[in-house]
């Protein structure tokens, strides 16, 4: 075999992973964010002021937020289960340590404080949950698409041949998911006076990018026979086609039904969908070619996985769009984002029920064909992961509210303190030092560049592939490569930041 059919047979004809080990697979994240707030308020607690060394700073947050991950997903892939629990555990400790010396300083009751940090106001026009979920599933793909190619990523956790729930196939419908909270429908919701179909014009125009990028990715891969998964979205097909695409029907759809009625959309087109699959031959087609035989004759045939796909991806996100609209709802107060936190954990508790029973009456979940399980699941797991972070977020207010004039970047802001707070050592953190600690801060920095930093992350992956021999590395040595490798980009996003540079012209 060539080295093109070796790639392309070590990403082939897999099962993916159980749905319980990407659970805890997706904890680390969030937990990795409140690792790193806790020790930038402990540093505040020791030293009397915030990290403010560019470098020290990156190295902090290279160190925290994305190493973790990458040895999860390798060499420590193998206790996935007990590095949530260490790392909560670490959490922990720092926590009992600022606890413990705050207290010494002004002994409030901790009922008393827990009450005050109920009624504590936050910034309503910003939720950081929403920026660290986009940033992190973007960082998460970009390990994931090189550190595929290499023996250390277990083969489980690729995407899966036809059923199967991998950690690959969920970063796919993550990346829709993440995109349709922030479409223009969601921002602009407020806008009233706006007509019906602005929000299409402006997505026409904006999706050039992508359409771009697919076909770059197209003519590169053909040109120097880079090695593809062809059944992943077939001949000519790709991802930057596929979020193009979606978009464009969104906002079309969108434009013709109103947006609070965005998940009826979803649903009917997802339930339509699975019934095509379910009475029709059009499963078959999508798995077997019109010929049954994994045929490739003509563009539909050739891009059979791509091309009907979207039907799904279209499900997901307008269901988004809904998800979306919900959360900008105005929660001015902590009391009301952890009335927020519990809806969010009964959706996903609703959906994970409604996950086993489309397994037990159609079929697994599966990428390649995007069906109702498929569309499910992928609700299920962003939700969960959404609420972590949000959970994150609000034990990192506790913690600020706790050490008077500590800040953590990218993190809710506290407008409006309590009266009381004055008495127990309480304040709002002031908003000049957060943003110019944003400054200094890696989710930022990627979250203003995110789509050159996921180009970037494509064009590097490419060229390690054409240079090194991944299947037969060793541990050590890849390790190294994908450590240097996610360092380099995000050195570039963190450049590109300090100088206020934002590579978007559309």
């Amino acid at each position: 075999m060539s080295q093109k059919q070796l790639k392309e047979a070590f990403i082939s004809n897999l099962n993916g992973t159980s749905l319980l080990e990407i659970s805890a697979g997706l904890s680390l994240a969030p937990l990795c964010l409140l690792c790193r707030g806790l020790l930038l308020v402990l540093h505040y607690l020791h030293h009397g002021k915030p990290v403010s060394s560019r470098k020290y700073s990156l190295l902090l947050d290279f160190l925290v937020l994305v190493s973790p991950l990458l040895f999860s997903c390798t060499v420590l892939s193998p206790i996935i289960f007990f590095m949530p629990v260490i790392l909560a555990a670490f959490c922990a400790g720092i926590f009992s340590k600022i606890y413990s010396q705050r207290k010494r300083e002004a002994r409030a009751p901790f009922g008393q404080i827990v009450q005050e940090f109920q009624q504590a106001s936050l910034d309503p026009e910003y939720i950081p949950a929403i920026t660290v979920f986009r940033v992190y599933v973007n960082v998460l793909t970009s390990i994931s698409i090189l550190a595929v190619d290499f023996p250390q990523y277990p083969r489980r956790y690729a995407k899966a041949e036809t059923y199967g729930t991998g950690v690959m196939d969920l970063g796919v419908g993550a990346f829709i998911f993440g995109n349709a909270l922030v479409c223009p429908e969601v921002r602009h919701n407020s806008c009233t006076t706006q007509p019906r179909f602005s929000s299409l014009a402006r997505q026409v125009f904006s999706v050039w990018p992508l359409i771009s990028l697919g076909l770059g990715r197209l003519l590169s891969i053909k040109s120097i026979e880079y090695h593809e998964h062809t059944s992943e979205y077939g001949v000519h097909w790709n991802f930057f086609f596929t979020l193009a695409f979606v978009r464009l029907a969104a906002s079309l759809l969108l434009a013709i039904f109103p947006k609070h009625k965005a998940w009826l959309v979803a649903l009917a087109l997802a339930v339509f969908y699975q019934l095509l699959l379910s009475t029709t031959s059009l499963k078959v087609f999508i798995l077997h070619g019109s010929d049954g035989r994994d045929s490739r004759l003509g563009f539909l045939d050739a891009n059979r996985e791509g091309l009907l796909s979207l039907l799904g991806y279209l499900a997901i996100y307008l269901a988004s769009v809904q998800v979306g609209l919900w959360l900008l709802q105005r929660r001015a107060s902590v009391k009301g984002w952890l009335e927020a936190l519990r809806g969010l954990a009964l959706a996903v508790v609703v959906l994970l029920v409604l996950l086993q029973l489309c397994q037990a009456y159609t079929e697994p979940v599966s990428r390649r064909v995007a069906n109702l399980p498929f569309c499910t699941w992928v609700l299920a797991h962003c939700l969960l992961l959404l609420s972590l972070f949000v959970l994150a977020d609000l034990a990192l207010v506790f913690t600020k509210l706790l050490v008077k004039g500590s800040s953590v970047p990218c993190c809710w802001k506290v407008v409006q303190p309590p009266d009381s707070s004055k008495r127990h050592g309480m304040e709002a953190v002031p908003v000049g030092r957060e943003d110019k600690l944003s400054q200094l801060c890696l989710i930022c920095a990627i979250n203003k560049n995110q789509l050159l930093f996921f180009l970037l992350a494509n064009v590097m992956t490419g060229a390690v592939n054409i240079l090194i021999d991944t299947i037969h590395s060793k541990a050590a040595f890849t390790l190294c490569i994908l450590h240097l490798y996610m360092f380099f980009n995000c050195l570039i996003m963190h450049i590109l930041h300090a100088r206020n540079i934002v590579l978007k012209f559309w």
